[in-house]
């Protein structure tokens, strides 16, 4: 896509778009499915019912072999080539809970994780602590303070929390202490030498504090950002656009983008309905919908987790499907493989139905079907265009 072609072209209508996330959504054959992935395996009448109806393709996410964060990921869906708009975890897990983060404030991501006696991680995520053991843990790390900055820890939710470093001259350039697998040592604090005196520091302390509790005794930090400057969605496409997510790390990436975040009151895809009708009633001509617990399958490696999160999604679709939404776009933001238990390369199924396209080549959404659809593969960037231009919002380009 050329650089500001779409921008230029974007023209405002009251056509309104529903662009539905199922989180870690694609994955690879299952030999306990027969060959199939969850999706192909979970029964889907209603995305099926929009496949016959509409047409499907799959995205990649950044480019062939490379695999996203959630981050970056999601930042494609929204129309922001993730490579040139790069922004770590840690600004947008704290955006996320509604942290007020100041130019020039460092953060990054905490994960609560259990190493054992040889100091070796055996749990990335602490047994996924409960979110009020996360609050009270911490409640024990709030107290830490590090020379030369303001530090500011807060609760995300469940093994998640995020810390904050307010002070000048900082920078984000500090390797993740995250091995990323267990049966490893965590890493050690690298980066420039104020901003890794400041981190040590604080992990030190950290340390102290967390030695001999179980199963949270140690933290693991990851996506170290400064806190910057970022275009909004209105301003580079004139969407007012909503966003309907459960989990704050994603609306925290939806805030970056300038989109309004909806309450949600139940904390459930019930809540969520009420969110998205609530934004339409209020103005909003485009709604990111976050279906999170599909990923947290796969990172886990339950398969029949994993299908029934799909379903669950598939069953409380109607309620969504308002009949102002001229457009509407499923897909995830990234493949989340059962067998791998972590974010992949692979291609995630894309569906789209409304505005004019071709369609009658599909029955069924799967990543099968998906492959051979009328739209074949593309880059995530471009699925914005394509549903900025199914609702009638490009002009067309050139005399």
């Amino acid at each position: 896509m050329y650089r500001g072609l779409v921008e230029e072209l974007a023209q405002k209508n009251d056509s309104r778009i529903l662009l539905a996330v199922i989180d870690g959504l694609g994955d690879i054959s299952i030999e306990e499915l027969g060959g199939k992935t969850p999706l192909e395996a979970a029964v889907t009448p209603e995305m099926d019912r929009l496949a016959a109806g509409g047409a499907l393709g799959v995205h990649i996410p950044v480019a062939r072999g490379i695999t996203p964060g959630s981050g970056p990921a999601h930042l494609g869906l929204f129309g922001y080539d993730p490579v040139l708009y790069q922004v770590g975890r840690g600004v947008l897990a704290a955006l996320g809970v509604g942290f007020e983060l100041k130019y020039g404030d460092l953060a990054a991501r905490i994960n609560f994780c259990t190493l054992d006696d040889k100091g070796i991680v055996t749990d990335r995520r602490a047994g996924r602590i409960t979110t009020e053991k996360c609050v009270e843990l911490v409640g024990m790390l709030a107290d830490i303070r590090v020379e030369g900055v303001e530090t500011f820890v807060v609760p995300v939710k469940q093994h998640r929390a995020c810390v904050v470093f307010r002070g000048d001259d900082q920078s984000d350039d500090i390797q993740d202490t995250d091995p990323g697998l267990v049966g490893h040592r965590p890493v050690p604090v690298e980066g420039s030498d104020k901003s890794r005196r400041v981190v040590r520091e604080f992990l030190r302390k950290a340390e102290e504090i967390l030695k001999g509790l179980h199963p949270a005794n140690f933290i693991l930090l990851r996506g170290f950002a400064l806190h910057k400057e970022f275009p909004s969605i209105e301003e580079r496409f004139g969407l007012t656009a909503a966003a309907v997510a459960l989990y704050p790390m994603y609306r925290g990436v939806a805030g970056l983008a300038g989109m309004n975040v909806v309450k949600c009151d139940p904390e459930n895809l019930s809540g969520q309905a009420k969110a998205v009708k609530k934004a339409l009633d209020d103005g909003h001509d485009f709604i990111f919908l976050h279906h999170k617990p599909a990923d947290s399958a796969g990172e886990d490696g339950n398969i029949q987790a994993k299908i029934r999160a799909i379903e669950e999604f598939d069953r409380a679709l109607p309620s969504f499907l308002d009949s102002r939404f001229a457009v509407v776009c499923i897909t995830g933001d990234h493949s989340t493989p059962c067998p791998m238990k972590l974010h992949s390369w692979h291609s995630v199924p894309v569906l789209i139905h409304g505005g004019p396209r071709r369609w009658g080549y599909s029955s069924a959404f799967s990543e099968k079907q998906a492959i051979c659809g009328a739209m074949g593969t593309f880059r995530a960037i471009d699925i914005m265009p394509l549903l900025l231009a199914s609702a009638g919002k490009l002009a067309k380009f050139g005399a």
